[in-house]
């Protein structure tokens, strides 16, 4: 091989190495924000609490005599109520009057936060709490290492659909989905069909054969850009657990029948602790 001929191959080499480098250091990077994400202030792991309302007023505050039992902070004083009448919550607190609009309004009290959700016919008041001892005994997240073979470039079917969206209050929901993926994975044609819940981005929501034994159990979820050019990367190394795997108090949803795959994704993100 002549020194002109060496020097391209050795360059060639030196990008060939550099790519998947490159890849497993973005890769790398998204994980440990991931995680930066769960353990912050107010993140997944300070969710301490899910209160589900009735009709009227429902107390709250540090003393077990309160409907909603709040863990005791410095600046928690006395108790309030949040009152649910005709689909509105308006919460009560030492002499002062608020009306609260689901996932907006904060109420912020030292260390913990609340607000309310809607799901279904229901109304409750999420709490997080910075103190959680969720975050304080947090061990880290664990993941199957960067492999590029599962990042894949899926044909994209604009098929705009209603789908059936179960989640682990047994409630369903009928979600849009501007169409589905199809793949090649392991032998076998698949076809994964997702959500636009953030606008600009698909939210897969899918169960493999590795749930419950080396994932979480109920599945994992996936975020991808919008398809282009009929093509969609759908990258597993960036699959993650959902809220459920840390907290109990969060209100998943689970995969519809067409994401459980009849195949082993080793890619993404692991089971966390015992779940």
């Amino acid at each position: 091989m002549n020194t002109h001929a060496l020097v391209l191959f050795t360059a060639g080499m030196a990008i060939a190495m550099a790519a998947p480098e490159s890849y497993r250091a973005q890769v790398e990077q998204w994980r440990a924000h991931r995680e930066a994400s769960l353990k912050a202030d107010g993140g997944w792991l300070t969710v301490t609490g899910l209160f589900w309302l009735h009709d009227g007023s429902n107390t709250f505050g540090a003393a077990e005599s309160n409907e909603i039992v709040l863990p005791a902070d410095p600046e928690l004083h006395g108790n309030g109520s949040f009152d649910l009448h005709a689909g509105k919550v308006t919460m009560r607190l030492n002499g002062q009057t608020r009306e609260l609009r689901p996932d907006d309004d904060k109420v912020k009290i030292g260390a913990l936060t609340m607000f309310v959700i809607e799901r279904g016919d229901r109304t409750g008041i999420r709490l997080k709490d910075n103190n959680s001892r969720f975050r304080k005994e947090f061990t880290g997240l664990k993941w199957y290492p960067v492999n590029e073979a599962y990042r894949i470039a899926a044909r994209w079917v604009a098929e705009p659909q209603k789908i059936t969206l179960p989640n682990i209050l047994g409630q369903t929901s009928q979600e849009a989905s501007p169409g589905y993926a199809e793949f090649d994975l392991a032998g076998q044609h698949l076809r994964l069909t997702p959500v636009e819940e953030t606008p600009g981005e698909l939210f897969f929501v899918f169960r493999d054969l590795t749930a419950g034994k080396d994932t979480y159990g109920s599945g994992r979820f996936l975020d991808t850009p919008m398809p282009e050019n009929g093509k969609v990367v759908l990258d597993f190394n960036m699959a993650y657990n959902p809220p459920c795997a840390f907290t109990p108090y969060a209100t998943c949803p689970l995969p519809p029948k067409q994401n459980r795959l009849p195949v082993r994704i080793e890619a993404g993100e692991r089971k966390y602790g015992n779940h």
